[in-house]
């Protein structure tokens, strides 16, 4: 079992940043690949970003290439995102999760999931 908490979320103008964080508990984080997924009001939820194992190998989904960064520390089990350039668009709620396999979009392929951090970005 993995216990993940989102954190960062909030409200912010178009242009502007914010980082999320996923804290991870339970079991050992380094074994795991992290994912950020995002779902959007009357929308389906939506693959954003997924790192693997060590940090070393990173994957983006087209919408947020070149605006958003992910990164772990798995001393701090600890998974980030940090978001730059935000566009209304980008207004979601935002889930970390967490499988035992390969960096993947699928949201079938996660084993756990936190509750979510909301993110508004107003134009």
């Amino acid at each position: 079992q993995v216990h993940l908490v989102e954190s960062g979320g909030g409200l912010v103008q178009a242009g502007g940043s914010l980082r999320l964080s996923c804290a991870a508990s339970g079991r050992t984080f380094s074994d795991y690949v992290v994912g950020w997924f995002r779902q959007a009001p009357g929308k389906e939820r939506e693959f954003v970003s997924a790192i693997n194992r060590r940090g070393g190998t990173t994957y983006y989904a087209d919408s947020v290439k070149a605006r958003f960064t992910i990164s772990r520390d798995n001393v701090e089990n600890t998974v980030y995102l940090q978001m730059n350039s935000l566009k209304a668009e980008d207004t979601a709620v935002y889930y970390c999760a967490v499988n035992r396999g390969v960096i993947s979009t699928r949201i079938a392929a996660y084993d756990y999931w936190g509750r979510g951090t909301q993110v508004t970005v107003s134009s």
